[in-house]
């Protein structure tokens, strides 16, 4: 096998080219929206056939609800590659010598949340929250906001046309007004934020498991003896409460190129690749030597896992799903404060959702606009907080995006929705 990843700058321009070139490249792992586009083009061969003849470990690997997802006008051209599981990626975070030194309890309402903000602000004189994202789930579930679509009387509809949107934005955008949260919100970045938080320049900020090691080793330098803990999902005035189950779709698609001259060595060869224990193989090594098991759970055995099997996920050509939602859990399990921080976090999963669009194959409208769309309104959303854009002019820009290509993908995504029930 030889391996070749895309350049950062423009991949799918390249791809493009590759395949109006009819290189000879017999397998790829495509997104969504490159898989539908290519699909859509004839630039992928119908694997329906191929699989029924050559692929039994394919079929028996993947939930046919995923084959679904991945059909373009009647034939599936990819192999579905399911995520490993869905799980809660954030939370807020605050170091507990500061709730101690303010007498305070962590805040588990909207309003208990606010008066924490107050007290920070009056009595350590510091930023009491720090973060750079638009939509934060811990406070935006509050107000019945969690995912990019939601369900509102048996309808889809966007978030942006959710009555608490508007809500979110205006607690928001007070908080911004009255000081409570970062002045430079609009232009912090991940590392910048990290930075505020870790030499006591921000009491609370946005967090997830994801960045919970770095976080904790920078923390400890500037406050040797602290404890992060976490402020989850916070309950609103009318008792909602909610944050965003993410992963659980699907990640990629395996593709073989219409140009491929070697078509059924190809899905031959992923198809012996979910053979089950070789797949356990690639996937987390040999037992005691790239893992071991404890209490009936998998934990990696460090350097030899991350050495040999810590970038794994990239060769893979699809899983065996069943098995590698559990298998996965060794990526979280090499850091003892990273898995910590996400089994914690992952207490939100009761009061947490999915988007009811995570199972929507790859659609054409849904491509070509989301993109620009999302970035539209998290531009939008960052300017109401900050106060640059007034809630007055709220629902003109609502129609400016909808006008923009909300409508049609709305559209699209509904008369999926509307057969999937």
């Amino acid at each position: 096998m030889e391996y070749e990843t895309l350049p950062l700058e423009n991949p799918d321009d390249k791809l493009n080219l590759l395949m109006a070139n009819n290189e000879p490249y017999d397998i790829l792992k495509l997104s969504g929206s490159q898989y539908n586009r290519l699909a859509v083009q004839g630039a992928l061969e119908p694997l329906g056939e191929l699989i029924e003849q050559y692929g039994p470990n394919i079929k028996s690997s993947v939930p046919q609800e995923y084959f679904d997802n991945a059909m373009v006008d009647g034939q599936i051209y990819g192999i579905p590659e399911k995520h490993p599981r869905g799980f809660v990626g954030s939370s807020l975070a605050i170091r507990q010598d500061l709730l101690d030194e303010l007498n305070l309890e962590v805040p588990t309402t909207i309003d208990e949340f606010y008066n924490l903000l107050v007290a920070i602000k009056e009595k350590k004189g510091i930023v009491p929250l720090t973060g750079f994202e638009s939509i934060i789930p811990e406070i935006s579930g509050a107000f019945g906001v969690v995912t990019t679509f939601e369900v509102e009387n048996g309808k889809l509809i966007h978030r942006l046309e959710s009555e608490g949107m508007k809500q979110y934005l205006a607690f928001m955008n007070k908080l911004y007004q009255e000081g409570l949260i970062d002045p430079e919100w609009p232009v912090n970045k991940s590392e910048t934020v990290q930075q505020k938080f870790t030499t006591g320049k921000a009491g609370v900020t946005t967090y997830g498991w994801g960045v919970a090691s770095a976080v904790t080793t920078a923390l400890h330098k500037n406050f040797p003896d602290a404890k992060i803990t976490l402020i989850k999902s916070l309950t609103g005035p009318d008792g909602k409460v909610g944050n965003w189950v993410q992963g659980g779709g699907v990640s990629w698609y395996i593709a073989v190129p219409k140009a491929s001259k070697n078509k059924e060595e190809a899905i031959k060869y992923i198809n012996a690749k979910l053979e089950k224990e070789l797949f356990k193989n690639l996937a987390i090594g040999e037992e005691g030597v790239h893992h071991k098991v404890e209490n009936g759970e998998l934990f990696p055995i460090l350097p030899a896992f991350n050495d040999e099997r810590g970038s794994a996920d990239w060769f893979m050509t699809g899983t065996v799903s069943a098995d590698y939602e559990e298998q996965w859990l060794l990526r979280v399990r090499k850091d003892p404060v990273l898995y910590a921080t996400f089994e914690d976090i992952q207490t939100q999963l009761s009061v947490s959702r999915s988007d009811p669009t995570l199972l929507a194959p790859p659609l054409p409208v849904v491509a070509n606009n989301l993109q620009k769309l999302t970035k539209a309104e998290n531009d939008y959303v960052i300017k109401i907080i900050a106060g640059a854009e007034s809630l007055d002019n709220y629902d003109k820009f609502v129609e400016s995006w909808k006008a923009d290509g909300g409508s049609d993908m709305l559209t699209e995504l509904s008369a999926w929705y509307e057969q999937s029930k």
